[in-house]
């Protein structure tokens, strides 16, 4: 079995073979798993994870999730059951990942397993040396809130713990559908479009290029970064296989007409076809990719497969910045600015001003008019009207009010009456502070 593996896993840029673990989980998971496990993904180790005792799978590797508590009925649909079992067994998730250069992570989230389960399996395959890059689903607007919101906390956990995460919207699945397709037949649509984006990713690893993007540089470009990243991939054959693929990436709905490109900071490329591949069809493309991209760094790579003779596949995942890189960009563009001259001062003045204003003329600020002269009463008026309060204003000379003390009669102190005054420091405590030191009252 190793020796098959080895043989058939992507090649690294050392020339050793990468080994490649896909981890379905929860029952979703396991389904999409299930489905990249006969759709050209040879020589990857499929794992099921999972909490369901009842589930049944054709994995040789399986992680069953359980204690004596739920008693493998699984989850009910709580994520923190799911992530408090998956730390209970972190060790065990951690041991699987051992000596695995690459870690996919397939599941789809809203649910206990899959939400609560995920993270803490990549940080798991992280702490174990792995790259790790997560394909997730999330639900329908039919599934409810409760799933929606599971889901959203599910991938903000997922980006901090992974590499790289790629996300499926299921919603988006519905534009490549008729209006009146089957609940299955959604479903379906949304799993093909999430296998078709790890079959990219396993392609771009598994064939050597004439121009290589090495894993080694897709690790760079990943790791640390905590980006959200999307993705499509497509295909087309025949003699008009590039005019075919331009429309299928147009009409992509994970592209969302080309705006992922357009907000992306990182575009990566790539594109397999036969014999036949021309450099005219690889400019025709990269020069669609470029005119959207143009503010996120582009990496290509174009690879040559025999079995591709008549037919050419692209795959571009397009990574977003990541909320640090935003954060700190914010910073930069917020920091003072610190003028310590007059000429700094007129210089960081003229930067300001339009470039239409920017001219050896000076430029004449129009004057304001001095503001009217009020008497006492129209100034005690206005006041009065803003603060909805009688005000009376002290006219000029007029002596301050002054605080006197009161004629009252001398209050008994009761029992305390023979008490010693308490004195500190010739001061009569007893007094209250206000009179020991003079203090006004308004």
């Amino acid at each position: 079995m190793e020796t098959e593996l080895n043989q058939a896993t992507p090649p690294a840029a050392d020339g050793k073979q990468l080994r490649v673990k896909i981890f379905g989980v929860g029952t979703a998971g396991i389904a999409i798993a299930e489905t990249m496990a006969t759709s050209g993904f040879v020589g990857a180790q499929f794992v099921a994870v999972n909490a369901d005792a009842s589930a049944t799978t054709t994995f040789s590797e399986q992680i069953h999730l359980e204690t004596k508590v739920l008693r493998g009925l699984g989850t009910g649909g709580d994520p923190e059951r799911g992530c408090k079992l998956a730390e209970d067994y972190f060790e065990m998730l951690k041991k699987s990942c051992v000596g695995v250069d690459m870690v996919f992570i397939v599941a789809g989230l809203g649910g206990g397993v899959g939400s609560g389960a995920s993270p803490v399996l990549a940080r798991a395959a992280r702490e174990s040396g792995a790259l790790v890059l997560a394909f997730v689903s999330l639900p329908f607007e039919c599934e409810g809130n409760r799933r929606q919101q599971q889901a959203q906390q599910a991938l903000d956990h997922l980006k901090l713990a992974c590499d790289g995460v790629i996300c499926l919207p299921n919603q988006k699945a519905f534009k490549l559908l008729d209006e009146n397709a089957s609940f299955a037949d959604s479903f379906r649509a949304s799993v093909n479009l999430l296998v078709e984006g790890a079959l990219g990713v396993w392609r771009l690893m598994k064939h050597r290029g004439i121009v290589e993007i090495h894993f080694e540089e897709l690790s760079a470009v990943l790791r640390e970064r905590h980006g959200e990243s999307c993705f499509a991939t497509v295909e087309a054959s025949g003699e008009n296989r590039v005019d075919a693929l331009l429309e299928k990436l147009s009409a992509h709905p994970l592209l969302d007409g080309a705006k992922a490109l357009e907000d992306a900071a990182t575009v990566l490329v790539s594109i397999l076809g036969g014999p036949d591949l021309s450099m005219k069809d690889v400019n025709r493309l990269m020069q669609r990719v470029n005119a959207h991209a143009a503010k996120a760094r582009v990496i290509m790579g174009a690879a040559v497969d025999g079995s591709f003779a008549g037919r050419l596949a692209v795959t571009i995942i397009a990574t977003s910045p990541c909320k640090q890189e935003v954060e700190k960009l914010s910073v930069v563009q917020a920091k003072p600015v610190e003028i310590e001259t007059p000429a700094m001062a007129a210089e960081f003045c003229a930067e300001l001003l339009p470039t239409e204003s920017k001219s050896t003329e000076r430029v004449v600020m129009p004057a304001m008019p001095a503001a009217p002269a009020l008497n006492l009463e129209q100034r005690e008026e206005i006041i009065s009207k803003h603060t909805g309060k009688p005000v009376r204003i002290r006219k000029a000379g007029e002596p301050r009010m002054r605080q006197i003390t009161l004629p009252l009669d001398i209050v008994n102190k009761g029992r305390f009456d023979k008490s010693e005054p308490t004195i500190h420091k010739g001061e009569d405590l007893d007094l209250p502070t206000y009179i020991r030191r003079g203090v006004a009252l308004n």
